[in-house]
């Protein structure tokens, strides 16, 4: 079987264009059944995150599998091919192998050995198996990736330091606001990155932390966790004239946040400032809340160069990480020529096989 990669990430494309190309979680199980029918992909696996949009497709034949996903994703996005396939890189084995072991272990990240993304790659896979995706192949392909992950995190130093797009959403309100301590957050939505932003402002001591989410109940267990309290989405607008900081990082298909809700907000609070960090992909802010007076917009794509400040900090890691992972993908190509033959089994000092 020919394991194939076709996606585009943080690195190649602008969220604008990312969020476009998100695949949410209720779409996974009609988008699963026309890969493998109507495309037919014999394995898939789909990881859509905040920073890629990325199909893992196993086939027994090449056969343009490649322009196959390039169009499906020019048409989930509703755009045209030749405007997105620039944008988009592919790969087969060993590369693509390669590729999803690095991404899993944090080092494609927008932030090198960011935690959130194993559990990210976990989810995707959990997905896929959920919905007959996945065969012997892929099942053993995603395990060996989280292997890989937890051994580049336990046997390097590539996790220390700033290591989240949470902690760096936070280091940043720092960076508008100073000390925290006296300011009141408002998180939106409660998944992992929220808790991460959620231990991130504890442990720098913020002085109040309100979680707002769709389930009232998961946002209450998270704020009993820290001490904060807990809000229904319905009550976004009423906060908005109470709060220093909103961080959101839900996965809504549309905007939570107007500029005629915020300039309202505004008014209200005699123009004293405020930060939104919208984390979401689609965004959960309309980008022209930005242009409001006093009001400091920041997306994903904005905190770019807090990362790149320890980014060098971490290069030995890094060196380290891209060696263990080397050595398992030999491993998972070793399996593949003792279970299911040629051509999982090449190595990675051969050129890549054209699509």
């Amino acid at each position: 079987m020919h394991i194939v990669l076709v996606g585009l990430n943080h690195r190649t494309a602008p969220i604008e264009l990312r969020e476009r190309l998100a695949f949410r979680r209720e779409q996974l199980g009609d988008v699963f059944t026309q890969l493998r029918g109507d495309l037919g992909l014999r394995e898939a696996t789909i990881l859509s995150t905040c920073n890629r949009v990325e199909i893992y497709a196993g086939v027994p034949e090449l056969n343009g599998t490649v322009a196959q996903l390039q169009r499906f994703l020019s048409e989930h996005g509703r755009m045209e091919l030749d405007g997105l396939a620039p944008r988009l890189y592919s790969y087969t084995e060993p590369y693509s192998v390669r590729h999803l072991f690095s991404v899993a272990s944090g080092l494609d990240s927008m932030v090198l050995g960011e935690g959130e993304i194993v559990q990210q790659v976990k989810y995707a896979y959990e997905a896929a198996k959920l919905y007959g995706a996945t065969g012997k192949v892929f099942n053993v392909l995603f395990q060996k990736a989280l292997n890989a992950a937890k051994a580049v995190r336990t046997q390097t130093a590539i996790g220390q330091g700033c290591t989240s797009v949470g902690t760096v959403a936070v280091e940043l309100a720092e960076k508008i606001f100073g000390q925290l301590s006296g300011a009141t957050v408002l998180l939106i939505g409660a998944g992992k990155i929220s808790e991460i932003t959620l231990k991130r402002l504890t442990d720098r001591g913020v002085g109040e932390v309100r979680i707002m989410n769709r389930s009232l109940e998961r946002a209450e267990q998270l704020a009993s966790v820290y001490q904060g309290g807990f809000l229904p989405l319905t009550a976004l607008t009423e906060q908005l004239p109470l709060v220093d900081i909103v961080i959101s990082s839900t996965s809504a298909p549309s905007y939570l946040l107007q500029p005629a809700e915020v300039a309202a907000a505004m008014r209200r609070r005699h123009q004293r400032s405020l930060c939104i960090v919208d984390l979401g992909v689609p965004r959960n802010v309309d980008p022209s809340v930005g242009t409001l007076e006093n009001v400091y917009l920041f997306n994903v794509d904005d905190l770019q160069g807090l990362v790149d400040r320890s980014y060098a900090e971490r290069q030995h890691a890094l060196q380290q990480s891209e060696a263990i992972i080397a050595k398992k993908v030999e491993h998972f190509l070793s399996w593949c020529q003792r279970e299911v033959g040629a051509p999982c089994a090449l190595s990675l000092s051969e050129p890549a096989p054209a699509p």
